[in-house]
Formats: structure tokens, sequence, C-alpha cells
């Protein structure tokens, strides 16, 4: 049996917000509309749904697998805005990108406090 992860649902406080959001900082096409849903459309055919929720958010972590040269670009997007950045998922390394398996990584926070992350070598893949 084949199993691909096709859609996930971002919930936010404001999908307008949250969904231009992401496609701006990862320099992706604007969001599309389908249903109620914001969605960004990812290159290996995966897409989040941003939808509007009733209640408080509960913060998730997305994770984004980009080339080298994508990442210079997504971090001087977050530079350009001012937003915090840390190395480490637990925010103890403020400032700081990590250089795990001989790439880049960085986490930030999306307006509703979801901890994004762009990396540029999957973990284990070595080096």
């Amino acid at each position: 049996m084949a199993a691909q992860l096709n859609h996930t649902i971002v919930w936010c406080s404001n999908q307008g917000v949250s969904s231009k959001f992401l496609a701006d900082i990862l320099g992706r096409p604007a969001p599309s509309r389908f249903s109620h849903f914001d969605v960004v459309e990812l290159d290996n055919g995966v897409s989040l749904d941003f939808a509007d929720a009733e209640g408080p958010i509960r913060p998730q972590h997305y994770a984004f697998l980009i080339g080298e040269e994508d990442f210079g670009a997504v971090f001087a997007r977050l530079k350009a805005r001012g937003l915090e950045y840390w190395a480490d998922p637990m925010r103890k390394r403020p400032g700081e990108i990590n250089r795990n398996d001989s790439g880049r990584g960085v986490y930030f926070l999306d307006p509703d406090g979801h901890i994004l992350e762009v990396i540029t070598r999957p973990y284990g893949s070595g080096g």
C-alpha cells in the first residue's frame, strides 16, 4: 500500500493573514481559495489548508525542506521583517541558525505562534 500526505489543515485566527505570511516567507504563489480554506501549495503535491478556528489556537510545528539557495532567500525575508528566529525548537539559541546534517536550519513563529522550520537537509541525512 502506498500512502502520501496530501494536505493538512492549519488552524489560525485569521486565515488570510496566516496563509499569506507563509506564502510570502517561503516565496510561494499567493494562496488560492478552495471551499472555506486558503490553500498554500508546496512543490511535492502537499498543501497547507488554512482555516479560521473558533477559540484558542494550539501551536503546531511545520517543517519545510528547501534548497540551499532558497534558504538564503527565506532567511533574508525573515530578517527583513524583523522576525525573531532560533537555531532550535526550544528557542534557547536566539538569533542563530543551525548546521544540522551539514545543512542549515532555522525556526520562527507564524502570526498564531505555530513553530515553523526551514531546513536544507533532512534529519539524519548525515554530513
